[in-house]
């Protein structure tokens, strides 16, 4: 970088100085310019208030002292300063830059009076410990308490600029008197430079665990949000699947039409040939989407033809379930009645999940699935009783409940699931025979 633009660029930080300074102190905000997501322990200021009020209380009653006796004030201004720099404190924890300026401001007011004092046996300018104003014992307390908060509650950049101040209008406050030891000059900026330092680092871990905690609930949501769409695909996948297997024999049936009959009209001819082409072309839009739909299932070719299954296959699937280690028992009533393709596959599958949820999640339990057909359709029920013993840890969301909800919830059933009394688990599903169909 060349000689003169880095003086160009330094002048153009040196005229922001201002305008920053004004943005970041000269401000209503509880929280100035504030990074999203504040540490918990924000949530408990009024309940750290209290003790806090407490030791404001003591200091009031040692700055009254000072003011009024050691630096001239007056027993009126003596209250008046020392009340306004003990609430300082208390005020810190909800307006910190505004606590910060009334605490300022004191120490500004004072200065001539403290200039002023003659050293005597009661108005001596210095205190224990070779200490002079505006850093004796009560003012380092008071203005270490006041940054420590401030710096806990903003960002590092105004804690940074707030420091500089208090330090350089200390200086020059103390300046008006002669110091009595530089030492102590160093120890009283140390400590005051510590507490700002240490409050912002606690800040900043505070900020960073509420960051990662609402990116963790971020992140589950996405997890969430992401599993609901590939459950979807899939039931849009063997949907599509039942789609194409009507639209087959529609459009078969419809070429065969003019054959069933003697001498057919023109009209019928046309608009049968109208009913195949359009079926046909039905088809091919489906075929296409079911393409696209397929194009990254990892599901073996053989297997994304085979025939959807439905509640005929239902004594395979216990089969299997059984093989797999678990204990089924199974229950039929009412008399089955035809049932739509969709209806059938859902609740073939709703079972199909439920006992893959009962194998993972309730090792030795038993199983019993009811089927109980009615005129309105078909109630699929499996319960399990209590696992005999501790699952092993799932990782991730699963699809089972998941894709249960959303079949229901396409076919216009209701879904139940929830745990038993004895610590078991049930889903209980109310499938219409036939999809309820809004327009």
């Amino acid at each position: 970088m060349k000689r003169g633009d880095m003086a160009k660029r330094s002048a153009q930080m040196l005229r922001a100085v201002p305008r920053t300074l004004r943005a970041d102190l000269l401000t209503s905000s509880a929280d100035p310019n504030g990074q999203p997501g504040q540490p918990r322990w924000l949530d408990w200021r009024p309940v750290i208030a209290v003790p806090l009020g407490m030791a404001a209380v003591g200091m009031f009653i040692v700055q009254t002292n000072q003011f009024a006796f050691r630096y001239g004030t007056g027993i009126q201004l003596g209250i008046l300063f020392a009340g306004i720099q003990s609430a300082a404190v208390v005020a810190a924890l909800f307006r910190p830059v505004q606590a910060w300026w009334a605490s300022l401001l004191v120490m500004v007011v004072v200065t001539p009076f403290a200039a002023a004092s003659t050293p005597g046996p009661v108005a001596a300018v210095a205190v224990p410990g070779g200490m002079t104003y505006p850093w004796d014992a009560a003012g380092i307390v008071l203005q270490t308490a006041v940054l420590f908060l401030l710096a806990l509650r903003v960002r590092p950049r105004i804690a940074a600029e707030t420091l500089t101040i208090t330090l350089l209008v200390g200086l020059a406050c103390g300046a008006s008197r002669r110091w009595p030891d530089l030492g102590n000059v160093r120890l009283a900026l140390g400590v005051l430079i510590i507490s700002v330092v240490v409050g912002a680092a606690l800040r900043g871990l505070g900020v960073a665990r509420t960051q990662l905690v609402v990116q963790e609930e971020l992140t589950a949501g996405e997890r969430a949000r992401r599993t609901l769409l590939e459950e979807r695909s899939r039931i849009a996948r063997e949907l599509h699947d039942v789609v194409a297997h009507h639209m087959s024999v529609i459009s078969i049936q419809a070429q065969v039409v003019p054959h069933l009959v003697e001498n057919p009209s023109d009209e019928l001819k046309e608009n049968v040939e109208g009913i195949r082409k359009n079926a046909v072309d039905a088809l091919t839009e489906l075929r296409r989407v079911l393409g696209v739909l397929r194009s990254e299932d990892p599901t073996p070719q053989a297997a994304r033809h085979a025939p959807q299954p439905t509640l005929d296959r239902l004594d395979e699937l216990i089969a299997n379930a059984r093989g797999a280690g678990l204990t089924v028992a199974t229950e039929t009533t009412g008399e089955p009645r035809p049932l739509s393709p969709g209806v059938e596959l859902s609740a073939f599958r709703i079972v199909q999940e439920a006992l893959s949820n009962a194998l993972r999640h309730a090792p030795g339990a038993q199983v019993r699935v009811g089927i109980d057909h009615h005129a309105s359709g078909v109630t699929v029920r499996v319960t399990n009783s209590p696992p005999d013993r501790a699952a092993p840890p799932s990782a991730g969301a699963g699809h089972g409940l998941l894709g249960m909800r959303e079949r229901t919830a396409m076919l216009g059933g209701e879904l139940a699931a929830g745990a038993t009394p004895d610590g078991g688990y049930e889903v209980t599903a109310i499938l219409p025979a036939q999809p309820s169909v809004q327009y």
